[in-house]
């Protein structure tokens, strides 16, 4: 048996991995300014995030949702706490598609109703409800029923305004649109939703899965315009590589039992994962970090010949060249040994750790202004 061919893979193989940096299995080092897609958070292999996966190994790793698993309750009150919603709940599932999924879900349950307002060139998971609100036809199979979704324009507040009525359910949006080519959310934007959710009794579901968790500078983007949601989605940088995701939940939701579960969701092990990041980001105050990293970044990318544009807040950055990027970043990973991603075909995208130096900053520079200076 061999693995499902479905994705076309570098010839690199990471072995060791420490802060921001990879080392390959030829000794070859690598800078990461990707983090797997904005997982990696607080770096890797954080001495105290590997210390507290191991004491939890040692003690127990998984029990199923059907007995008490205080590590839940203390995750809950963390979270809360960090991200300024001590007053919302939280199901704990395994990824940030089953966030949405259940956040979908949960937000029919409670208008009874079906239709989804999402955006164009949003993001928000592979699995049946999530992949329905993306705006990609090559993911969705005839099984993926969007009929009951509308996709609009990103940041046009005045189609929100004129889409969102009494048969909606639900609006959901990220605050940062990661895949598509990350494009912040205005403030208008964010607030027509929120108005427009209240006046038809509308759920508004904030996707935060990529741009949450600090990314931004901010715990959740939402706070960039003070608009709260009724519910949050969060996962990839929840457990800095081990799987882990969550709903954040309004407390004018009333839970019902089996109206959802999981196995995997909220295991101890996973807990203890989400919980030592939180910890992290809170003693090493990650979130100043990642504001004045995001900024030095920013101000330092400025001016350099081919940037067409550059869009993001803190550690979330696109840079949108005059030309195709896939050269550029052949050329960054095999030649300069740094990893970044890309949104379409013309944007580079950069997701590192929150934890990311100075040091490493530069390193990152200096290789991309070589790399551009080559291309010319």
């Amino acid at each position: 048996m061999q693995p499902f061919n479905v994705y076309p893979l570098y010839d690199i193989t990471p072995v060791k991995a420490l802060g921001s940096t990879l080392w390959d299995n030829k000794g070859e080092k690598y800078l990461d300014m990707y983090g797997g897609h904005a997982v990696i958070s607080i770096g890797h292999a954080h001495p105290y995030y590997v210390e507290k996966l191991t004491e939890q190994l040692n003690a127990i790793s998984f029990y199923s949702n059907s007995v008490q698993i205080p590590l839940q309750q203390q995750l809950a009150k963390k979270l809360g706490e960090l991200s300024g919603l001590p007053d919302f709940n939280l199901f704990l599932v395994s990824s940030g598609a089953e966030a949405n999924e259940n956040a979908l879900k949960l937000a029919s349950f409670h208008t009874k109703r079906k239709k989804i307002i999402a955006f164009k060139s949003g993001f928000h998971g592979r699995t049946s409800a999530a992949v329905a609100a993306t705006d990609n036809p090559k993911i969705k199979s005839l099984i993926n029923d969007d009929s009951h979704v509308v996709f609009l324009p990103f940041n046009d507040a005045e189609a929100v305004r004129n889409a969102v009525d009494s048969e909606t359910c639900a609006v959901i949006v990220e605050g940062i649109q990661g895949v598509g080519g990350i494009h912040v959310a205005t403030d208008e934007f964010m607030a027509a939703i929120r108005e427009s959710c209240d006046a038809h009794d509308a759920v508004f579901i904030h996707d935060s899965v990529q741009c949450g968790y600090g990314r931004s500078g901010k715990f959740f983007t939402w706070e960039l315009s003070g608009v709260k949601p009724d519910i949050i989605t969060t996962a990839k940088g929840m457990g800095n590589g081990f799987p882990i995701g969550g709903v954040l939940i309004s407390p004018k939701f009333e839970a019902t039992f089996g109206m959802l579960g999981t196995t995997f969701g909220g295991n101890h092990l996973a807990c203890m994962a989400a919980l030592s990041v939180l910890e992290v980001i809170e003693k090493e105050n990650l979130l100043e970090n990642t504001v004045t990293m995001g900024e030095y970044l920013m101000s330092e990318l400025k001016g350099i010949p081919g940037i067409k544009e550059l869009r993001g807040v803190g550690l979330m950055i696109g840079i949108e060249m005059e030309m195709p990027v896939a050269d550029i970043r052949k050329k960054l990973l095999f030649e300069k040994h740094v990893f970044t991603g890309v949104s379409s075909t013309h944007t580079l995208r950069l997701l590192p750790s929150l934890a990311l130096t100075k040091a490493d900053a530069d390193i990152f520079l200096k290789a991309f202004k070589e790399t551009m200076d080559d291309i010319k």
